[in-house]
């Protein structure tokens, strides 16, 4: 008799029990932060998310027979333009949430391989997200004994076994950088091309209470798409996903937390900041209706209880990388926000530097001047074992055409 059964979710009721068969694994984990049902049920809702317009996703519940109590759950989904972006058609899964026991892990592995298989899917990325990479991506690896960042996720340091004993396999790592507040360092590297930026009357420094969002938006795209064109494999951004991204942190932005620098007032670089809102959230459990969205403005705006700042994106257009201007703006917002007192900020933390981006990485490190802190991995399970497994390649930089 079998110890363990699936089920799939289909109603509302099975979403339920699938959505909180986290709050047991993590009941005794301090930092892990319950995250908001809405956030996670959205992504399964073909009328908010657009990759069910051309891909499909499946989620299932694993159970103790004998006690009948959820166990673990996962969810599979693949998109058909995305999936043949890599050497064979893949796939995703994600949402993992599982005890401490490999067979039911492998349980929820194998419903998702098969049910990929029959997709014609040959390949599964996982834990990953149905949607942007910017959020519930990759496994956390390392920095359990930091809270994660908000709709980054958190994992129990056995969840990597589970994984690896199934035959999953790293396909890249993502660094999580801390610059830390109270120490107000910058290397004298950095900081000899911050005042050579700073005390240069051609280069402006300014936050997003100089523009409107309508203009900060189109500035944002503007540097971003000369930023990463360079890139393979990056699309650029278009102008409706400019706005977009603004008016969705609208209702959390901190003018404090945005700034645009220029050099004879063309936009070359971007520092997009954000409150995060795990630092409120985990009050909630999970809840989000007009009461908690009332407690979060309150502790946002008025309270000011949030000490922690998530950096979503950021960019240098590539003449001026190198020069500087990443110094500067850190330094602008060390001496003009932190130092004056006004700022209740205590960590800047930047989420999701890729491993196969060593450029970001220097950049970070060494003129940001931000300490690596967590790391998360996204791993690959080829469903042909006798495959040669290769790891995701550098980004390629292109040279610019003479």
């Amino acid at each position: 008799m079998a110890k363990y059964i699936l089920k799939e979710v289909k109603t509302a009721a099975d979403e339920r029990v699938w959505l909180h068969v986290d709050r047991p694994i993590y009941k005794d984990c301090p930092m892990w932060v319950c995250p908001l049902d809405n956030d996670i049920r959205n992504v399964f809702n073909p009328e908010r998310n657009k990759k069910f317009n051309n891909g499909e996703a499946i989620r299932w519940t694993a159970f103790d027979c004998a006690t009948g109590e959820a166990v673990g759950r996962i969810a599979a989904f693949y998109e058909n333009n995305a999936s043949d972006d890599y050497e064979q058609p893949t796939g995703g899964c994600g949402f993992f949430e599982c005890i401490d026991n490999q067979e039911v892990a492998n349980l929820l592995f194998d419903a998702c391989r098969d049910w990929l298989k029959s997709k014609g899917m040959e390949a599964m990325d996982g834990p990953i997200n149905f949607g942007s990479r910017d959020a519930w991506w990759g496994l956390l690896v390392d920095g359990f004994q930091y809270q994660a960042l908000y709709t980054n996720p958190y994992h129990q340091p056995y969840y990597k076994a589970l994984f690896e004993n199934y035959g999953f396999q790293n396909y890249f790592n993502q660094n999580t950088y801390v610059w830390r507040a109270e120490s107000g360092v910058l290397s004298e590297v950095a900081l000899e091309k911050a005042r050579r930026v700073l005390s240069n009357p051609e280069y402006q420094i300014k936050d997003v209470t100089n523009t409107d969002l309508s203009e900060a938006a189109e500035n944002l795209r503007t540097i971003y798409n000369k930023a990463w064109a360079l890139f393979t494999g990056v699309k650029p951004m278009s102008e409706q996903e400019a706005q977009k991204l603004m008016q969705t942190l609208k209702p959390i932005i901190d003018p404090n937390l945005i700034y645009f620098a220029y050099h004879n007032d063309v936009p070359i670089g971007f520092f997009v900041m954000v409150p995060d809102l795990n630092c409120v959230i985990g009050k909630f459990g999970g809840r989000f209706g007009i009461i908690e969205k009332l407690r979060l403005m309150w502790e946002l705006k008025v309270r000011k209880s949030c000490d922690r700042v998530f950096g979503i994106i950021f960019g240098i257009t590539p003449e001026y990388q190198g020069k500087g201007i990443e110094s500067a703006i850190m330094t602008y917002i060390l001496e003009n926000y932190i130092q004056t007192g006004r700022s209740p900020y205590k960590t800047f933390e930047f989420a999701w530097i890729g491993d196969f981006n060593p450029v970001m990485n220097k950049m970070i490190e060494r003129y940001v001047c931000a300490t690596r802190h967590k790391m998360h991995t996204t791993y690959r399970y080829l469903f042909d074992r006798t495959k040669e497994f290769t790891r995701c390649p550098r980004i390629g930089f292109k040279r610019p055409a003479k």
